[in-house]
């Protein structure tokens, strides 16, 4: 019994002293996607390109989710100069982004209306007919 008690407590002794587990790596992808921030980031800077010479080419595109629904805002971009559906593509990941991030939040849910787009000085601007009626 003399032996067995300082081996025992040399074993637990080192097993505390010993290196911790190695954290698991994040699940496949989840390095790879942006956060919403990021998201709407690619966005605007896509839109950005919004030169046009008719207000046809002019749209506008909603942008996020309230958490009670519907979108935050509105961002107005060119089908002459943007690729839509790159741009669309990009809207609903943010959409599914800020859904995900307003969950269990409170909101005023105040609905934003469509401004609509224009072209004005050969850029796509919000304001004008709202995009349903263009």
């Amino acid at each position: 019994m003399k032996i067995l008690f300082p081996a025992l407590l040399a074993a637990v002794l080192c097993g505390a002293c010993a290196a911790p587990p190695a954290v698991a790596p994040p699940p496949s992808g989840a390095a790879d996607t942006p956060d919403a921030a990021a998201t709407l980031a690619r966005i605007r800077t896509l839109a950005a390109h919004n030169s046009c010479s008719s207000s046809s080419q002019c749209h506008s595109l909603p942008l996020g989710a309230k958490a009670c629904g519907g979108p935050e805002a509105y961002l107005p971009w060119s089908s002459a100069s943007t690729d839509g559906a790159r741009l669309q593509a990009l809207a609903q990941r943010y959409q599914a982004q800020r859904v995900k991030e307003n969950a269990g939040l409170a909101s005023d849910c105040s609905m934003v209306g469509d401004p609509g787009a224009v072209c004005r000085a050969g850029r796509c601007q919000a304001g004008g007919a709202p995009a349903a009626a263009q």
